[in-house]
């Protein structure tokens, strides 16, 4: 006997419906085959399979058993198919009557007691059936927080095999569960505050003209001199996410595994802080199966790379191309997976191996050549690609002795969100979100600069040597401070500041 039932696999961050189709073929030596292109995973999920269906008080059918994951040309990866491939079985045994092959579309992975465990990727699944009119969607019940805020559909849990069998035999009733009141309302109280920190309040004007703008940054200093304490902090003065920058953030850590099944939809911009000895496949995503890596997970939020010239060379390179088109493809033979990486760089290191060569107070014993090496393992495109860089110097003792003084997070925070809805409205036609993300051409039409702002800039090009891509830095740059003034045209103070966070470039500093 056949019988169908609709599942997914989930690709990137995209869903796609799977056909999982079983033939029974009784009076023959027993076996249970999957075809379909299926990983291991989901090889390995006979035996749960079957030993599921008897825990839970059924019988397991005798004879051949045939089932097919179509189409058959896409890798099918994870245990998600372990209870649509039990719900099959138990329908072409006669077991669910009822002919519910475009009914319902059923995932998850199965215990052998039978119990229902949760799996990755329910989220893209969710949103993908909604867009696509699919009404009803069976999953673990623990996956039901993270799910909770996609409306327009039918969504139910379940916790154990025999309950799922009981409803779609009509023996009980259940309502779907995402009716309740989302997950993705409220808001995290930070611990942190900026106004911990001492001093340094041209790092904290920088560090928010940045927030405002989405622009990468780079912190340099000695150490002790607070680039981590700032760092840690800049999340409490990023905007508030907007409903699709949730649902696009929560969609990659649904995959990744990571939405937590008490909290549900990320609702905070993610802070992400790998550690320099990270592999490539992690960081920009990978693997036989492939996941996303680090600078996906980061996306909508900060990438924070403390020690920074400690990352292996060729890590930071592969940062390159994410950092401009803001996703990063993966292919493998039979796949091709693509994740959104648009993130905010926050990068943290010293001027020098020992970390003394801007100290006033403690003399560097490194010498030119140690210097000038240390500093290459960053890569001069790689620079340029940094909207800001930021010399963080250490305290002196008036200034570590003084009361907390400055902005608090909060007020900050005011300031950045009124900046951050000026773009909103400025590049509601266009797929914009920050400054940082605009094109040539966008700088053109958005960047527009007074006389004296433009003579500035041109001495600028001609002292400095900065390269072009450098150049359209620091216009994006002048457009978020003119922002922040709420003055639409770019002025000379406005150029003149965005060429300060410019200093740090390679061949000014080291001259």
């Amino acid at each position: 006997m056949v019988a169908k039932i609709l599942s997914c696999a989930v690709l990137g961050i995209e869903a796609r419906k799977v056909e999982v189709e079983i033939n029974i073929q009784r009076g023959t030596i027993p076996a249970f085959n999957i075809i379909g292109l299926p990983d291991p995973a989901i090889r390995e999920s006979r035996d749960r399979i079957k030993f599921a269906i008897k825990n839970s008080g059924f019988e397991f059918p005798h004879g051949k058993i045939t089932v097919n994951l179509a189409p058959a040309g896409i890798r099918k990866v994870g245990s998600a198919f372990d209870l649509p491939i039990a719900v099959s079985i138990l329908s072409a045994s006669g077991i669910i009557k009822k002919d519910i092959s475009s009914e319902y579309v059923v995932c998850g992975e199965l215990s052998l007691d039978g119990r229902l465990r949760e799996i990755k990727g329910a989220l893209p699944v969710a949103v993908d059936l909604r867009e696509n009119k699919i009404a009803n969607l069976i999953l673990p019940e623990r996956n039901m927080v993270e799910v909770s805020g996609v409306s327009g559909m039918n969504i139910y849990g379940f916790g154990h095999l025999r309950e799922l069998v009981s409803f779609l035999k009509g023996e009980i009733e259940k309502v779907p569960q995402n009716k309740k009141s989302s997950s993705s309302k409220g808001k995290q109280n930070y611990r942190i505050d900026f106004r911990d920190v001492k001093g340094q309040e041209h790092v904290k004007r920088g560090m928010e003209i940045a927030a405002s703008g989405g622009h990468n940054i780079l912190l340099i200093g000695p150490p002790g001199s607070g680039k981590s304490m700032l760092a840690k902090r800049l999340p409490t003065i990023l905007s508030e996410m907007t409903k699709d920058e949730i649902l696009e953030t929560s969609k990659i850590h649904s995959v990744a595994g990571l939405l937590s099944p008490k909290k549900g939809l990320i609702i905070n911009r993610p802070f992400r802080n790998p550690h320099h000895t990270i592999s490539d496949a992690a960081f920009v995503g990978g693997g036989t199966n492939p996941m996303p890596g680090e600078i996906s997970l980061a996306h909508n939020g900060i990438l924070f790379l403390d020690e920074f010239p400690e990352f292996k060379r060729n890590v930071l390179e592969l940062l390159r191309q994410p950092m401009e088109d803001g996703k990063i493809r993966i292919s493998r033979v039979q796949t091709t997976n693509v994740y959104p990486c648009r993130f905010m760089l926050v990068a943290a290191m010293n001027p020098c191996p020992c970390g003394y060569f801007t100290d006033p107070k403690k003399e560097c014993h490194c010498t030119p050549y140690q210097i000038q090496r240390y500093l290459s393992r960053i890569s001069g495109p790689l620079l340029d690609r940094i909207d800001m860089h930021l010399s963080v110097p250490r305290l002196n003792y008036d200034e570590l002795s003084q009361r907390r003084k400055g902005d608090p997070s909060e007020i900050m925070r005011k300031r950045v969100n009124a900046t951050r809805k000026l773009q909103e409205t400025r590049y509601r036609n266009e797929p914009l979100l920050f400054n940082a993300h605009l094109e040539s051409k966008d700088i053109e039409k958005y960047c527009s600069i007074d006389k004296e702002a433009e003579e500035l800039l041109k001495m600028a090009i001609l002292e400095l040597g900065i390269s072009a891509r450098a150049y359209d830095k620091i216009l994006k740059v002048a457009r978020t401070i003119a922002d922040l003034e709420e003055k639409e045209t770019i002025e000379a103070g406005h150029i003149s500041e965005a060429i300060s966070y410019r200093s740090l470039d390679r061949d000014f500093w080291m001259t």
